[in-house]
């Protein structure tokens, strides 16, 4: 078994390829070639700490596993990553164990990625100025992934907490230093929300994180951090007014409190969404209607996007002879 670290993963794919990988990730699940179920969630701390499960199998890319992803807020007082992974890929022909992947750079990166094809899909050609909202480690990501797929010149970065400033940085100067000049930080939201062409949220909030009159005409939000259905990092007057597209919709009627809260109280209806993320990629509608649309993305993740990444890095770091082999005898 082949063990395949982040500097692994750094050598072996590039952002712009991910975002080719996620798409196709979801072209294969929106066509029915995917098997993926509802993830399985242990609340080891209701409300604080979630375990994931995370399993899937996608004959058309040859990819079979699964990801154990740990959300664990309690470590961030103790500076530890609050988001902790593994991916172990399967070989679909034997059903052995064919290698372990650092997960939590896998997601990352995967999670960037499909932000990334929602900009590329969604946002205005000319969105030059990103807002990040949450200064985690998913937040550097986000930023990596939109500013691949947009000429992007700004990115600011809210959080509350000035201790994650020098952190996000430090993330962006090691592996993408090319955006660390384009960096701006602050705890308010409002100024840069009313500047942004595109926001990108990724946060565990369960109040929305900013306001829907801060935003101006043509904005496209990236909602990727709020993953239950009490979780809710968008506000429902930007939700109700924007075109809805999301990664898999039957995932994200069960697990995206963004949109299950405006739902529930009728703030929307399921006609609010236009489509999924693979019917997008295949061109069967726009991304947006005009240069002055609200659009709105909602990803809760999803299996696909792990092996999808996670069997293209076993390919390559086979091909390459890159990773460390594991007997387990």
């Amino acid at each position: 078994m082949l063990a395949i670290s982040k500097s692994d993963l750094q050598q072996l794919i590039s952002m712009e390829q991910c975002i080719e990988l996620v798409k196709q990730a979801f072209v294969e699940l929106y066509q029915g070639r995917a098997e993926v179920p509802l993830r399985i969630g242990l609340d080891v701390d209701p409300g604080k700490d979630v375990t994931l499960l995370m399993p899937a199998y996608m004959s058309g890319l040859d990819a079979l596993g699964f990801k154990v992803v740990s959300v664990f807020q309690r470590n961030s007082a103790a500076g530890i990553p609050v988001t902790n992974a593994a991916v172990m890929m399967v070989d679909s022909q034997t059903g052995i164990p064919a290698a372990i992947i650092n997960g939590a750079y896998l997601t990352q990166l995967r999670t960037g990625a499909v932000s990334g094809a929602s900009a590329q899909l969604m946002s205005r050609e000319d969105s030059k100025n990103l807002v990040v909202i949450g200064g985690g480690a998913q937040g550097v990501t986000q930023a990596a992934g939109i500013a691949a797929a947009r000429p992007i010149e700004k990115i600011t970065v809210v959080d509350p907490f000035e201790t994650s400033y020098p952190r996000f940085r430090a993330a962006i100067e090691q592996d993408w230093p090319h955006l660390a000049d384009k960096l701006e930080f602050t705890a308010d939201a409002e100024s840069p929300v009313r500047e942004a062409d595109i926001i990108c949220l990724s946060t565990t909030s369960r109040k929305p994180v900013f306001d829907a009159s801060w935003v101006k005409p043509g904005t496209h939000v990236s909602g990727v951090g709020a993953f239950t259905p009490e979780m809710q990092e968008t506000p429902p007057q930007y939700v109700a007014q924007a075109r809805i597209v999301v990664d898999m919709k039957e995932h994200a009627l069960a697990e995206a409190g963004d949109l299950i809260i405006p739902l529930q109280d009728g703030t929307i209806t399921e006609d609010n969404i236009v489509g999924e993320l693979g019917g997008l990629v295949l061109g069967e509608f726009p991304g947006r209607t005009s240069a002055t649309e609200l659009t709105f993305f909602k990803s809760v993740g999803n299996a696909v996007q792990d092996m999808a990444v996670g069997g293209y890095a076993l390919r390559a770091a086979r091909e390459r002879g890159i990773g460390q082999e594991i007997d387990l005898g």
